[in-house]
C-alpha cells in the first residue's frame, strides 16, 4: 500500500486501472492506428489532384480507373481510421468506467473506516469534491485525453514525413508556424505549473465546501432576510476564486492569442512563400499540385498542436487530483488491536489523559484536555459542565474513539479502549448528540438504522418509550412516513426524540448524551427529558448539559475549564464549594428569573420569592434603569 503512495502521476494512474491496464495500452494502440490512418485521405486527394493537373485540364485523358481506387482508398482509410479510433475509444471508455467505480469503492471503504474524528475536521464538501469531481477527472483523462496523447505522439512523425516527402522546401515553411507553436505552447506550459494546480484545486474545494455549508444554512439566511453576501464565507471563496481565475487567465491572454494565431496562420508564410516559389519552380503542374496538398494539410497541423496542449494540461490536473486522492488513502484509520479484548463491565475510567487537536488540525495548539482522571462506575450517570472550550465535548469524543489520546489511556471495564475491537467498542454504545441526521427514509427505518433486523413491534415501543406517539399520531402514515418529502420535516426537539428511540432500540450499556433540551421548547423539552429517563435505566451515562436544572440528581457532576477538571462532586455539593459551579448556578437561576415587560420592585416578588438582583431594576416611564450596586444611584447610561 505504502509503494502505492510513493508513485505519483502516469505511474499511479496506470497503477489505478489494476488489471485493466492490458485493455487501456490496447486501446492506446488502437488510438495510434487510428491517428496515422486519418492522415490517409490526405495522400489520396492528393493523388487524385495529381492525376487531374497531368492532363492539363483534358478531363477525357484522366485516368478514371486509377482516380476511383484512390477515392475508394481514401474513403477506406476515412472510415478505418473511425473505426479504430471507435474501438480505441471503446476500450479506454471500459476502463475509464470501471477504474473510477473502483477508486470511489475503495475511497468510500477508506472513509467509513476513518476515525470518527478525521470526518469532524474535514468538511463534507472538501470531501465530496474529492470522491466526485477529482474521480471524474480521472475518468475523463483515462477515456479522451490519454488516447489522445498517444495519437498526439505519434501524428507528429507521420506529418513530419508528409510534410518533408513532396517538397521539403514547403514543408519546412509549415514547419515554422509548427516550431513557433511548440515554443509559446512550452511557455504556457511551464505558467501553468504544478503549483497553480494545486492552488486551483484548493480554490475549488473551499467554495464547493463554502457552497455546501450555505445550502445547509439557507433556512437561517431565509429567516433573517438576508442574501448570499450575509453567508460571508461562500461570498468569498467565489471572490477568491474568481480573482485567482481571472488574473491567471488574463496573464495569458496575450501568449495564448499569439498562439492560436501562429499555429492557424500557416497561410501567410505559405501563401507568400507559393507566389516567390513557384517562379523558380522547373516543374510548375508538380509544384502546384504540392502547394495545394500543403493548403490542404497545414489545418491538420493545428488540430494537432491544440490535442497536445489541452491533453498536457489535463495531466497536470489529473496529476493533482491523484495527489487528493491519495492523500485521503493515505489519512490512517483506527488501529485495530491485534488481540482484541472484552471489558469486564461498563465502568468508565480516564486515567491521566491529555490530548491535543494539533496533530489533527494545525491550526489548534493548546491541549483540549490535560491530564484528566475520572471513573464512572457501572449505572452511575455523571455529567459535564464548564464554559465552552473546556474539554467537555472533547471527553465525550474520546471515548468512541473519534480520535486516540495522546498521553494516558480510557478504560472500559478495565480494558483500553484500543484493544477493544472497533465494532465491539460501537456496539456497547450509543451516542445522542445535538446535531441529528435523519436520513431520507421512513422513520421506521430511520429508528431502526443501529438495529436492522429489529420487528416493527420493536420499533414502536421503542417509539413510545422515546414518547414518539404524538409525531407519529399527526402524520398521516404514521411511523412509515418518509422524512422529507411532501412537506414531511419534523423539528428540533422531534428529530432529537426519534433520535432516542433509535438509542433506545439499540439498547447500548454505555451512553454518550449531549443535552439537547437547550433549545427546545416546554413541551419537547419534557418528553425529552421523559426519553432520556427510559433510556438511561440501568446504563452508564454521561452526558454534556447546558440546563443546570437536568443535572441536580446525578451521581456525579465534573466541571471543567481549559481542559482540566476543576471541580467535582454532586449538585449540593458543588453549591457548598462555592465555585465556579456555584456561580454558574447563580447566574443560571438569574436567567430564569429575567422577563419582558414593566416591572416594578414590588412586581418582583412572585409567590412571595424575590427573584435575584431584583433591586437593581428600577421603573422608569414603563422601561428599566440600571441602579449602581454600591452607591445606589441610577445609571443614566444604563
Amino acid at each position: 500500500m505504502n509503494e502505492n503512495k510513493e508513485k505519483l502521476g502516469f505511474s499511479r494512474l496506470m497503477e489505478l486501472t489494476g488489471k485493466l491496464k492490458i485493455l487501456l495500452i490496447f486501446g492506446c494502440i488502437l488510438s495510434a492506428i487510428g491517428s496515422v490512418l486519418t492522415l490517409g485521405p490526405f495522400v489520396y486527394i492528393y493523388f487524385i489532384i495529381k492525376e487531374i493537373l497531368i492532363v492539363n485540364g483534358n478531363i477525357s485523358l484522366v485516368n478514371t480507373g486509377l482516380v476511383i481506387s484512390y477515392g475508394w482508398l481514401a474513403l477506406f482509410y476515412a472510415i478505418s481510421g473511425i473505426l479504430v479510433t471507435f474501438a480505441a475509444l471503446m476500450c479506454t471508455h471500459v476502463v475509464a468506467f470501471k477504474t473510477i467505480k473502483n477508486v470511489r469503492y475503495d475511497l468510500l471503504k477508506h472513509l467509513a473506516e476513518l476515525p470518527l474524528g478525521f470526518h469532524t475536521l474535514n468538511p463534507s464538501g472538501k470531501i465530496r469534491k474529492i470522491v466526485e469531481t477529482n474521480t471524474l477527472q480521472l475518468e475523463d483523462f483515462i477515456a479522451h485525453r490519454l488516447p489522445d496523447l498517444v495519437g498526439s505522439m505519434v501524428t507528429p512523425v507521420a506529418i513530419l514525413i508528409l510534410l518533408l516527402y513532396f517538397d521539403w522546401v514547403l514543408g519546412i515553411i509549415c514547419l515554422i508556424p509548427l516550431i513557433a507553436g511548440f515554443t509559446i505552447q512550452y511557455s504556457i506550459m511551464k505558467r501553468s505549473s504544478q503549483e497553480f494546480l494545486e492552488v486551483y484545486q484548493n480554490s475549488l474545494e473551499d467554495m464547493n465546501n463554502s457552497a455546501v455549508e450555505y445550502v445547509r444554512g439557507i433556512s437561517v439566511v431565509k429567516v433573517f432576510g438576508q442574501t448570499i453576501y450575509s453567508f460571508k464565507n461562500f461570498y468569498d471563496s467565489i471572490i477568491r476564486y474568481k480573482d485567482f481565475v481571472l488574473k491567471y487567465a488574463l496573464s495569458m491572454e496575450k501568449s495564448m492569442s499569439l498562439f492560436v494565431t501562429i499555429i492557424n496562420g500557416a497561410f501567410f508564410l505559405l501563401v507568400p512563400a507559393g507566389i516567390i516559389l513557384s517562379s523558380y519552380a522547373t516543374n510548375y503542374e508538380s509544384f502546384v499540385l504540392s502547394f495545394i496538398f500543403y493548403a490542404i494539410f497545414a489545418p491538420v497541423t493545428a488540430s494537432m498542436l491544440m490535442k497536445i496542449m489541452y491533453t498536457a494540461s489535463d495531466q497536470m490536473m489529473v496529476s493533482e487530483s491523484l495527489k487528493k486522492i491519495d492523500a485521503l488513502f493515505k489519512e490512517k484509520p483506527l488501529k485495530e488491536s491485534e488481540n482484541p479484548q472484552t471489558p469486564e463491565n461498563n465502568n468508565i475510567m480516564f486515567n491521566n489523559v491529555s490530548f491535543s487537536y494539533s496533530s489533527q488540525d494545525q491550526n489548534k495548539e493548546e491541549m483540549a484536555l490535560e491530564d484528566i482522571s475520572f471513573k464512572v462506575d457501572e449505572g452511575k450517570v455523571i455529567a459535564l459542565v464548564g464554559p465552552s472550550g473546556g474539554g467537555k465535548t472533547t471527553i465525550a469524543n474520546l471515548i468512541p474513539r473519534f480520535w486516540d489520546v495522546n498521553n494516558g489511556e480510557i478504560t472500559i471495564g478495565n480494558v483500553n479502549v484500543k484493544e477493544i475491537a472497533y465494532s465491539k467498542l460501537m456496539d456497547r454504545m450509543s451516542i445522542v448528540f445535538q446535531d441529528v441526521y435523519l436520513f431520507k427514509d421512513s422513520i421506521l427505518n430511520n429508528i431502526k438504522f443501529p438495529k436492522p433486523d429489529a420487528s416493527r413491534e420493536e420499533v414502536l415501543e421503542a417509539a413510545r418509550l422515546a414518547q414518539c406517539e404524538d409525531i407519529l399520531e399527526k402524520l398521516s402514515d404514521g411511523i412509515d412516513t418518509v422524512i422529507g418529502t411532501k412537506g414531511v420535516y419534523l423539528s428540533g426537539g422531534e428529530k432529537q426524540r426519534i433520535a432516542l428511540a433509535r438509542a433506545i432500540l439499540k439498547d447500548a450499556p454505555i451512553i454518550l448524551f449531549d443535552e439537547a433540551t437547550a433549545f427546545a421548547d416546554p413541551e419537547n423539552e419534557h418528553k425529552i427529558q421523559l426519553a432520556f429517563e427510559e433510556l438511561t435505566k440501568n446504563k452508564t451515562v454521561i452526558m454534556i448539559a447546558h440546563r443546570l436544572s437536568s443535572i441536580k440528581n446525578v451521581d456525579e457532576i465534573l466541571v471543567l475549564k481549559k481542559g482540566k477538571i476543576i471541580e467535582k462532586g454532586n449538585h449540593d455539593e458543588l453549591l457548598k464549594n462555592e465555585g465556579l459551579y456555584a456561580k454558574m448556578w447563580k447566574e443560571y437561576q438569574l436567567g430564569l428569573s429575567w422577563d419582558v415587560g414593566k416591572r416594578t420592585k414590588k412586581d418582583n416578588r412572585t409567590n412571595n420569592k424575590e427573584l435575584p438582583d431584583s433591586s437593581n431594576f428600577v421603573d422608569d416611564l414603563g422601561g428599566y434603569k440600571i441602579r449602581n450596586e454600591r452607591s445606589g444611584e441610577v445609571d443614566p447610561n444604563a
